[in-house]
């Protein structure tokens, strides 16, 4: 006799691999939509600006973060040749408030609001080509920071775009343009005509034609009331 099995089901080796399987790409999307959502900063998207000896640039930087901010942290600083020299920094207590701003730099003024947290560099010098680092830490993420490197080009003076290419460019793409729109207008006006022509000769038809049964039922009715020759 063969042994009794059980009613109760086994749990097989595949079922609980792709549990784990399932299991792990949860982990792995929830990861992801926190990090998508966590403190993030940016610079634009150019990261870099071309300006000339003895101007005024911005230094743009922005920050976001879906899970809200207390006590954030930010600050700029300059990278001479691998030392990092503080220009500012400050914390925003809370969304909507002002910070109280340190500045250690007599030519950099703060013009940051709300999100913003940019900087003005006056009267820029050679001196000052090089890297600028945004950074910001949310200790509501568990002192979770991010940075982001904008780039300051200093120059004599600033390079003219050649922009001979791009005229030509344009020219002929204008040009093409109207010798479309020119095209199509010509060809409606040709169809036009030839619908008109061809609506005059239907006319001439049915007049002509109708002329000629005119002619023939005229004919038709003298030959017809002409008087019977006596016998």
């Amino acid at each position: 006799m063969e042994p009794r099995r059980s009613g109760g089901a086994v749990p097989r080796g595949p079922a609980r691999s792709s549990d784990a399987v399932y299991a792990g790409v949860t982990v792995v999307l929830l990861f992801a939509v926190w990090c998508a959502q966590a403190l993030e900063v940016s610079v634009g998207k150019v990261p870099h600006i071309e300006a000339m000896n003895g101007s005024t640039v911005l230094l743009p930087c922005t920050y976001s973060s879906c899970f809200g901010i207390k006590n954030l942290y930010f600050s700029w600083s300059y990278n001479d040749n691998g030392t990092m020299v503080k220009l500012c920094q400050a914390v925003i207590p809370a969304e909507g408030v002002d910070p109280n701003v340190k500045l250690y730099h007599d030519r950099v003024g703060f013009v940051g609001k709300g999100h913003n947290i940019s900087i003005l560099l006056y009267n820029i010098t050679f001196e000052d080509d090089g890297e600028y680092i945004c950074f910001a830490r949310n200790p509501k993420e568990k002192n979770r920071n991010h940075s982001a490197i904008y780039r300051l080009y200093v120059v004599d003076e600033l390079k003219v775009v050649d922009k001979t290419l791009t005229t030509i460019i344009m020219s002929v793409v204008g040009g093409l343009i109207g010798l479309i729109v020119f095209v199509m207008i010509l060809k409606a006006l040709i169809l036009f005509a030839l619908r008109k022509m061809r609506e005059k000769n239907k006319e001439c038809l049915v007049s002509s034609s109708g002329n000629d049964n005119t002619e023939n039922g005229l004919t038709g009715s003298k030959a017809d009331n002409k008087a019977t020759p006596k016998a």
